[in-house]
């Protein structure tokens, strides 16, 4: 294969969840991928588009000089790398790899050393918006490391994201990740405790929501269709994820001395659920491990006609 070949292909390992939709788009964009997922029907819809199917990451780096991966997580991503098969066993200098996982940031710094060795260029360039925004491809891209890499591959990025920033040096994009995470799962557990007490005390969720988005508590209801019709089966973002994100989060959080008690206890109350063999469920599915602590649960309210979990 010539290397003009291999730069006019883009490889991506990893087509699940949010990894489908962003390859969609960089399909329908008008870039020719090279796909592989341990799963292969999670890439069989991709080949129907036009995608080339690889044997292993090792496969899709030795045919492609950018790869992209969107990943569960620093296991999963170390080993895509690291892996007999993986990435640094196909790739070539002057190669790049972006990864769009939520990741370590203790892992993003190693991987981004490990590759410079081999001439590879490491992009931590995780996404927020969910697979809502991956399905429209306006996602908000969060990247960090070689700027030079980076806008090299500003071009593919802009297939799936509506607003792509480059800020600064490797593991910052990563670090800004996990904070968007933290936020929107650690807060949402205010808002299940606040149901799960009205609960207890006899209060009817329907009306309570009601006059709560008549108040101030208003900006942090935006979850409340899905928490409330409890929808937690079949989603596109998992309890266990979520809760590998929160210890991401406390990771960086003693790295840098910052104490974080509100993170801290939501963490056990992820840790408690996946006790409880919910980690398929939702990431809301918290609620029932607050449920079942209290002795009582929150009534389901269908409140926009059963739109997907989460």
């Amino acid at each position: 294969m010539t290397s003009t070949h291999r730069e006019s292909l883009i490889g991506f390992v990893g087509t699940g969840n949010i990894g489908n939709p962003m390859a969609r788009q960089m399909i329908a964009a008008g870039h020719q991928l090279v796909v592989f997922d341990l799963r292969a029907e999670a890439a069989e819809n991709l080949l129907e588009l036009g995608a080339d199917a690889a044997e292993s990451p090792a496969d899709v780096a030795a045919r492609c000089s950018v790869v992209f991966t969107s990943l569960p997580g620093p296991v999963e991503v170390d080993a895509v790398v690291n892996g007999g098969d993986g990435i640094l066993a196909g790739a070539q200098a002057g190669d790049i790899h972006v990864d769009l996982s939520s990741n370590s940031i203790t892992m993003v710094q190693r991987l981004t050393a490990l590759e410079a060795e081999r001439g590879v260029a490491y992009i931590d360039a995780p996404v927020t918006g969910g697979v809502p925004g991956a399905e429209a491809g306006a996602l908000t891209v969060l990247g960090s490391g070689d700027a030079e890499a980076f806008d090299r591959v500003r071009p593919m990025l802009d297939a799936i994201g509506a607003n792509i920033f480059h800020l600064g040096e490797a593991g910052s994009g990563c670090l800004v990740k996990l904070i968007n995470n933290m936020i929107v799962l650690c807060g949402s557990h205010i808002v299940q405790e606040a149901f799960v007490l009205s609960a207890k005390a006899g209060l009817e969720p329907g009306p309570l929501l009601e006059q709560l988005r008549l108040g101030t508590a208003r900006p942090y209801l935006g979850l409340a269709p899905y928490l409330l019709g409890r929808r937690f089966d079949n989603p596109s973002f998992t309890l266990r994820l979520a809760e590998k994100d929160v210890s991401l989060a406390l990771e960086a959080a003693r790295s840098h001395q910052v104490s974080m008690p509100v993170t801290n206890a939501a963490h056990q109350t992820y840790l408690r659920a996946l006790a409880a063999d919910l980690g398929e469920q939702s990431f809301l599915a918290t609620l029932q491990a607050l449920e079942a602590a209290a002795g009582t649960e929150v009534t389901q309210l269908d409140l926009d006609e059963g739109r997907p979990s989460l």
